[in-house]
């Protein structure tokens, strides 16, 4: 909803101010006529910027699990015949993401006074996906509302589901690599020079294993400030150039070309491709469009280039299996099965099934990578932990000799 100022007149010709919430300045004049015969002047109220910087939600995204529920309420409630403002409300009022509750109450008033679903979807709630938006437009438009809703709560539910088995298979490397790095500074900046001051006190030789280690402590000491500089310009470097259009590129080839992450990446993009054409075709989008709206959400910006691509080619004519086998970036069993799906007319239901096989081949490479990835953290660090305590407890030896 708009907040409108207006200035009009009383039936009597007396002067009034005033504020209207309409969805646009027609449905604002329209209201204010129901009760002034005269409309003098109408301007939508501006907010100030810098509170409404300060009001924003700082995550504008929304939680792939709160739209699977909240989607799969919609689509019960609708199924029931219930009217969709209503519903809007019902599901605000049970909601715990207080950003969807602000959004869904404010969709409601907007579906109220006249507008579409989803386009006040669209304007109360930059964190919504498109693939939400079209998928809940193409619905309205085919009459198939509910479906769209059941549809895109099957999506956000494995979405939700792939991406916390990838949490979870990431946080416990993660977590030993942190722990490790802040070891190592402890180790350099304060143990390495306390044991250095008594081994020069003590004289006699120290082992090579030690004359290392605090070299490396010295070298950390003295340019500490010199190597986070160099980490923070490389990484703001690489951030920048990644939102160059050679940068996304050539960042979505690595990722596609990184030894077992590449496979894993190709993997990712085969299934979110499959599971979204399956979802955008079920809900009524026609080929064309639903590529267009694909290649906007992948993931891989490389292959949401391939993707967007298609999109002329389909609209000139051309097959979609034809263009995707002429994409060298995705994997051949999804090109073939795409056309396959296209010649028997059953494309929704093919990409539907490829997606879940992807989804789980996914899985499964996850798993073996970090399965491999555990032990190698462990021989490292038992290396790492090793040389440490070697360089510290062999000159220890020598200490006692000369005490």
């Amino acid at each position: 909803m708009v907040t409108y100022k207006y200035v009009a007149l009383t039936p009597e010709g007396a002067k009034v101010n005033g504020v209207v919430d309409a969805i646009d300045e027609f449905a604002a004049v329209t209201r204010i006529k129901a009760q002034y015969p005269v409309v003098i002047k109408i301007d939508p109220v501006v907010k100030n910027e810098k509170l409404a910087f300060l009001s924003q939600d700082i995550n504008k995204k929304v939680d792939p699990k709160a739209l699977s529920v909240m989607c799969s309420q919609f689509s019960i409630m609708l199924q029931s015949g219930m009217n969709i403002a209503i519903c809007m409300d019902m599901i605000a009022n049970q909601t715990e993401d207080k950003k969807l509750a602000a959004m869904l109450h404010e969709s409601a008033q907007d579906v109220s006074h006249g507008a579409s679903v989803a386009a006040s979807f669209e304007k109360n709630c930059e964190g919504l996906p498109v693939t939400f938006i079209e998928t809940i437009r193409a619905g309205e438009m085919s009459g198939t509302l509910e479906n769209s809703f059941k549809t895109l709560e099957s999506y956000y539910s494995k979405s939700y589901q792939l991406a916390q088995k990838v949490r979870s298979a990431l946080a416990y490397p993660i977590f030993v690599i942190i722990v490790a790095i802040v070891v190592l500074f402890v180790v350099m900046i304060k143990v390495m020079p306390t044991l250095t001051s008594v081994f020069g006190d003590l004289g006699g030789e120290i082992p090579t294993s030690t004359k290392v280690l605090i070299a490396m402590s010295d070298f950390f000491q003295a340019w500490w400030w010199l190597i986070a500089g160099i980490l923070i310009v490389a990484v703001v470097s690489f951030v920048l150039y990644g939102r160059t259009e050679k940068g996304k590129i050539f960042q979505a080839k690595l990722m596609l070309k990184m030894p077992s992450l590449g496979n894993i990446n190709t993997l990712n993009g085969a299934a979110q491709f499959a599971n979204t054409m399956a979802a955008l075709l079920q809900a009524g989008l026609p080929v064309g469009n639903a590529l267009s709206v694909t290649g906007k959400v992948m993931d891989n910006y490389l292959l949401g280039l391939d993707v967007r691509r298609m999109v002329d080619q389909v609209e000139a004519g051309h097959r979609l299996g034809d263009c995707m086998r002429s994409s060298s970036n995705f994997p051949q069993i999804l090109q073939e099965m795409t056309a396959i799906g296209e010649e028997t007319g059953e494309l929704e239901q093919t990409l539907e099934v490829i997606g879940a096989y992807y989804t789980n081949e996914s899985d499964y490479a996850i798993q073996k990578a970090i399965s491999k990835l555990e032990p190698t953290i462990m021989v490292f660090l038992a290396v790492f932990a090793g040389f440490i305590v070697i360089s510290i407890y062999l000159p220890m030896f020598t200490m006692y000799d000369l005490m």
